[in-house]
């Protein structure tokens, strides 16, 4: 038996959220299921993830949310595409049919309509309709994530800080999950650069939910941003024990430590980094969010003219069974990193081809109507980048770089093309591009004063050009 303290149907309907299922024991594993995705944590006494979901569908087979949140969390995390693999294809029209047969509530409908949007690659109105129940429903906490998720794939900041800040004021303190809530807003408020507003509120959720990994990870996102590096190593190290048992998010929270050591200069420390958590947790789990970091990482060691040795082929195994799947823009530009690390022109020709074949239909697939314009540039620049065409680089991405939010992530994981855009203006044998270059960095001095990483490649593009 599932641990008393998850919601059954009763504690369900008093909250407003009624679960159209007669089976107490789906309804504490739907609650189940939804706690380890908000806490980014596998309970391993319920079987983690997978085994909750086998459960909740022996629990009861025809429990349309118990399909809504399993099929949902498989997409949400954009390692398979519909277009590809007919299972999880199957699995989206199985919950259509599921819901057009029963008698369910109009949220859970509504939530069946978002998940199959969102399945199509119609994030914006996945994310219209998630927003359509978060009005009636503002503690669906189901609905808040999945749209939390949503617009971060666009690289939707102001709508992911404002989703959160529209529903606050119905969360007390009572209600399950309330103070992780406070770990989301702060991330949706430093996307929009309100930093001292952001760590304020992640402390005040870290002082309700010491181990709620998504507010340390916003306070790793600020001292980021505000390259307070020394502040950001010690809150890491200070707050491991609590952080690193959320094993879905521990990967991209030493991330963001090993990227304090690149900002530093530590290389050797970064690569240590890489070795014993980032990259073997990439190959151990081969999820997304694991994998892009792993690739980032190498790739941004590589600009500063680390060799990262045979890093790249190792990376290649878990990248390029994805070559074609095309979900997100994002994901797609990591894989390139790799198949370029690892020399394997072939896999960088698919993986550009495969997305400029996209680009011309793209239908309702928002990321393939951006590809065209944005993702298929982005990555002719990192190929002429790699082949030391560093003009050609820079004439592709200079115009692209106010765009470039649109291929979603967060400003700490997209600052990884700011930083080729530099590098390609540095290296370039236009002296109008040199001095681009230098332009660039005065700039993100501005922006981001006392940065060691800024000083560093401007001392480089000095003694390049002097």
């Amino acid at each position: 038996m599932i641990a008393s303290s998850f919601r059954d149907c009763q504690a369900w309907r008093a909250e407003g959220l009624h679960l159209s299922t007669s089976s107490n024991e789906a309804c504490k594993l739907y609650d189940a299921i939804l706690n380890q995705y908000v806490k980014w944590r596998s309970d391993e006494t319920m079987g983690g993830f997978e085994g909750c979901i086998s459960a909740i569908k022996a629990a009861d087979p025809n429990f349309v949310m118990g399909h809504v949140i399993s099929t949902g969390l498989e997409l949400v995390g954009t390692g398979s595409s519909t277009r590809l693999n007919e299972r999880l294809a199957s699995d989206v029209r199985r919950t259509v049919e599921l819901a057009n047969s029963q008698d369910i509530t109009p949220r859970e409908k509504l939530h069946v309509k978002a998940m199959e949007l969102f399945s199509h690659g119609n994030f914006p109105k996945a994310c219209n309709v998630w927003e359509d129940i978060l009005v009636d429903h503002p503690t669906d906490i189901l609905a808040l994530k999945f749209a939390h998720d949503g617009y971060f794939y666009m690289g939707a900041q102001t709508p992911m800080r404002d989703s959160v800040a529209r529903v606050l004021p119905y969360w007390k303190p009572h209600i399950p999950l309330s103070s992780y809530l406070k770990g989301m807003y702060s991330f949706g408020l430093l996307e929009t650069r309100f930093y001292d507003q952001a760590e304020k509120v992640a402390m005040e959720g870290l002082a309700l939910t010491p181990d709620d990994a998504w507010a340390v990870h916003a306070v790793a996102h600020v001292y980021d941003m505000t390259a307070e590096v020394d502040k950001g190593l010690k809150f890491m190290e200070g707050r491991e024990k609590d952080w690193q048992v959320s094993d879905v998010l521990a990967s991209h929270n030493y991330w963001h430590w090993a990227l304090y050591f690149i900002e530093k200069g530590q290389y050797e420390a970064a690569l240590q980094v890489f070795d014993s958590q980032v990259g073997l947790r990439c190959k151990a789990t081969g999820s997304m969010l694991d994998t892009v970091d792993a690739c980032s990482m190498l790739y941004r060691l590589e600009m500063e003219g680390v060799s990262v040795k045979n890093r790249w082929k190792e990376l290649l195994q878990v990248t390029l069974p994805h070559t074609d799947d095309h979900v997100t823009l994002f994901n797609d530009l990591h894989f390139l990193m790799v198949a370029l690390g690892a020399k394997e022109t072939g896999t960088s020709q698919r993986l550009l081809e495969g997305l400029q074949e996209l680009a011309k239909e793209p239908a309702d697939n928002q990321q393939h109507q951006l590809a065209g314009a944005l993702g298929v540039p982005m990555c002719q620049a990192m190929m002429e980048y790699n082949q030391g065409n560093y003009s050609r680089s820079v004439e592709l991405l200079y115009p692209l770089r106010y765009r470039m939010v649109g291929v979603g992530g967060s400003d700490a994981q997209r600052d990884i093309f700011s930083q080729l855009l530099i590098h390609a203006a540095m290296k370039s044998e236009n002296t109008h591009h040199q001095k681009l270059g230098r332009c660039l960095l005065v700039e993100r001095e501005a922006v981001r004063p006392n940065s060691a990483l800024t000083d560093r490649l401007m001392q480089r593009t000095l003694a390049l050009h002097d």
